[in-house]
């Protein structure tokens, strides 16, 4: 399901009429995180989560930030539920031997840069990570999830459309109240090009007070000329538009592009309708990571994959939290 138009639109009519819907669902997630356990685990957890409902960035984010953390020699663990996978877990995602259908396409990209746990319950996955060695644990998307103390919690926000209208499911696209959210978090790192983030400071500035990153999501050279490529290009993530443009930035000459539902199959129906549009427009098929890994193999090799990293200039804010819930709580050896 595509998110409504008038999530990020001043608030309007709809907006308005589903505004105590919005009060009911905010009270749910209000309980809820009250009576958790907050089990707290022998090592610092980070967790990497978001207000919104859908993609912000937080992939991107979680492997920076696992690349960051073993680059100081910490041997660190992603813990996640598989959003849109079978596996109830806990259980360590093997890239070769498990599916995007079985763990989810977010935890089968993790894998590729660090072990990766997909568990529905985060403490349990948590603790088996650290009985394999884990020395700190990224939360992947568990912000609103009760069962984990965080020992610092990373609020990521796409820069270009913020908090939408800055109102609660389903009048807007936020889990809880932007205030109610903050306050339990640390740092804030939103994620956009340089006119986006002035747009979002000046929007959202006010209602900031947590220390604040700023990140860009830049795409890998592959090697592979995009310039005035004729492409047609397709995407299952929160925001498919931001791929698009990103093509578009680096040249490619776009002849068609398909917006998929985050996560959405890629089934062979699907595939074989958007490689013969493909070969009627003579463009080459396009797609991001983490939609390349719900592929059939069979498909791959017909589908170029374009990596995307997260780029942060200055990493001070996030350098020195990370220092701090090292030193309170020193990792096992």
């Amino acid at each position: 399901m595509r998110a409504p138009m008038f999530w990020h639109a001043p608030p309007g009519l709809w907006a308005r009429l589903l505004s105590p819907l919005g009060a009911v669902y905010a009270g749910a997630t209000r309980r809820r995180l009250a009576r958790g356990p907050r089990a707290r685990l022998d090592v610092p957890v980070i967790c990497i989560g978001n207000l919104n409902a859908g993609g912000t960035g937080k992939t991107p984010t979680v492997i920076a930030l696992a690349t960051r953390l073993a680059a100081r020699g910490i041997a660190v663990h992603a813990v996640t539920r598989g959003h849109g996978g079978t596996l109830q877990g806990p259980v360590r995602v093997v890239e070769r031997q498990h599916t995007a259908a079985q763990t989810g396409d977010e935890a089968l990209l993790l894998a590729a840069f660090l072990p990766t746990w997909v568990a529905k319950d985060r403490a349990a996955g948590a603790r088996a990570a650290i009985a394999a060695g884990a020395q700190a644990i990224l939360l992947d998307d568990g912000f609103q999830n009760p069962s984990l103390a965080h020992d610092l919690a990373v609020i990521v926000v796409d820069a270009h459309i913020g908090f939408g209208n800055g109102l609660v499911i389903p009048a807007g696209p936020l889990r809880e109240p932007i205030a109610t959210g903050l306050a339990r978090a640390d740092l804030i790192l939103s994620i956009g090009d340089a006119q986006a983030q002035a747009r979002f400071a000046q929007t959202w500035g006010a209602k900031v007070t947590l220390p604040h990153v700023t990140g860009t999501l830049a795409a890998l050279q592959t090697g592979l000329p995009l310039a005035g490529m004729p492409v047609l290009a397709f995407a299952g993530i929160g925001h498919p538009e931001k791929f698009f443009r990103t093509l578009s930035a680096m040249g490619a000459d776009l002849r068609a592009t398909h917006a998929l539902r985050d996560h959405q199959p890629l089934s062979d129906a699907l595939m074989s309708r958007m490689l013969r549009e493909a070969k009627t427009l003579g463009a080459q098929v396009v797609t991001t990571e983490k939609d390349a890994v719900r592929l059939a193999p069979a498909l791959r090799a017909q589908v170029m994959t374009l990596p995307v990293r997260l780029e942060i200039a200055d990493w001070t804010a996030l350098d020195n939290a990370i220092a701090r819930i090292m030193a309170e709580r020193p990792a096992p050896p």
